[in-house]
């Protein structure tokens, strides 16, 4: 493999480069938005500002193992939280997750 410099991608100094700060914590949190519906799913919760249970259901053109499916992936990247209320699970934005997640896209 050759490398060669253009204009538009000038030689960098590797030491001037500032590391990733956490590549694992950024992979498991881009999984939890690496699909549309779980992005949609972010953004319902954020707009509610409530705990949300039967609606995600309603709103989305999904059946419910699917949503539930990438609800399990979004909790497993920290994005959101589920609390059990009898027999539904009520679902709300983990927002100290969320401005971790920002915080560490900014620092690329």
């Amino acid at each position: 493999m050759t490398t060669s410099t253009t204009s538009c991608c000038p030689t960098a100094d590797a030491n001037t480069l500032p590391p990733i700060p956490d590549p694992e914590a950024i992979a498991r949190l881009a999984w939890g938005l690496a699909h549309p519906a779980r992005v949609r799913i972010l953004q319902l919760l954020v707009e509610r500002q409530a705990c949300i249970c039967g609606e995600i259901v309603e709103v989305m053109d999904l059946a419910q193992s699917t949503i539930s499916q990438h609800l399990k992936i979004l909790k497993e990247a920290g994005l959101i939280k589920g609390e059990v209320n009898g027999p539904k699970v009520c679902y709300c934005i983990q927002r100290e997750t969320l401005e971790t997640l920002k915080r560490l896209i900014g620092s690329l």
